[in-house]
């Protein structure tokens, strides 16, 4: 407004410039509320009837055309400020559900459990969103800590219905079944009967006891784990035969099988699905998993594991492909 009363005074009225005067209320509509607009448009319409009075403009209609405009753009931009407070409100109520919905479904883990020291990690690959198709728990049970990670098949409210299917299968489930293949076989049920055979769930299971040095495993068809030994050694436990994914089992396989590996004090074990060892950088590598595993030798847990995060989006450049969840589990 000021550039145009300036050009306006300085090249004088036959450049027809007046009528720009109402680009102030027209921002002020995109970017400001409804009273700022008002403002605007009222400083507008002063500096047109000043400006057209200055230059004579008011015995032609050209004036009152200027004058005109900037009433209609202010107008319009009031109209435009009111409906996109409107609908600012109704995202910030939808911002607020959505994030009770994400607590309710990925609630914060324990940081710690019996002997194990616990950090989750969760980047998703949608903007501004904090949950997906992948899905994580710590239980501690009476059988000890029981934990899943998890990765649904597909992506959208879908997946995350039945994420949270899952998830509420094995919360429940957790505390009532005495080791992890009955376990396994109740969220196989769980997840059968309300997907339909739509969906598929890899998961893998674990299950560590204070008085054992020793966690125990199951895998449906997911990444094995990574396990970090006390001397800096990785090994990638794999199980003895892999089980069909959850919502699987009604097409006819042998039944999930646990197996046992070394867990001792000082050790660590990653779960994490294949958003992490499935990113890509620009010259499509594989983020390397198993070369990065030195970044988990930070004192905490929670700083070992947020390294290890920040790793895998600075490799891929960007925002990741696919939901990216990790554990980490730390014997202390």
């Amino acid at each position: 407004m000021a550039l145009v009363t300036a050009v306006d005074l300085t090249a004088g009225p036959g450049v027809g410039f007046l009528p720009l005067v109402s680009l102030g209320p027209a921002f002020a509509g995109l970017i400001g509320g409804w009273r700022r607009t008002v403002l605007y448009g009222a400083l507008a319409l002063l500096l047109c009837v000043a400006l057209g009075t200055y230059d004579g403009l008011f015995g032609t209609r050209r004036g009152y055309t200027a004058l005109a405009s900037v009433a209609g753009v202010t107008l319009a931009g009031v109209i435009a400020a009111v409906m996109r407070g409107r609908r600012e409100a109704e995202l910030a109520s939808v911002r607020s559900i959505a994030e009770v919905a994400q607590r309710v479904l990925l609630r914060p883990v324990p940081r710690s459990a019996g002997p194990l020291q616990i950090a989750v990690s969760y980047t998703s690959a949608v903007a501004e969103a904090r949950i997906g198709g992948d899905l994580y728990e710590v239980v501690a049970s009476p059988y000890g800590v029981r934990v899943i990670v998890g990765d649904v098949q597909g992506k959208g409210l879908g997946a995350v219905e039945t994420a949270a299917l899952v998830l509420g299968a094995f919360r429940e489930a957790a505390h009532d079944e005495t080791d992890l293949v009955a376990l396994a076989a109740r969220l196989e049920r769980s997840v059968a009967r309300e997907v339909d055979g739509e969906k598929f769930v890899t998961a893998v299971l674990a299950e560590v006891r204070s008085e054992e040095q020793a966690a125990v495993l199951l895998n449906c068809g997911h990444p094995a784990p990574m396990l970090v030994r006390s001397n800096g050694t990785v090994d990638f436990p794999h199980p003895p035969a892999y089980a069909l994914p959850l919502g699987l089992g009604t097409h006819g396989s042998e039944p999930p099988r646990s197996y046992r590996v070394d867990f001792a004090p000082g050790e660590q074990l990653l779960l994490y699905t294949d958003g992490v060892t499935e990113a890509r950088d620009a010259d499509g590598t594989f983020f390397p998993l198993e070369e990065r595993a030195g970044l988990l030798k930070a004192p905490g847990a929670e700083a070992a594991l947020e390294a290890l995060r920040e790793d895998v989006v600075r490799h891929a450049s960007g925002p990741l492909h696919d939901d990216a969840a990790m554990l980490l589990l730390r014997y202390r």
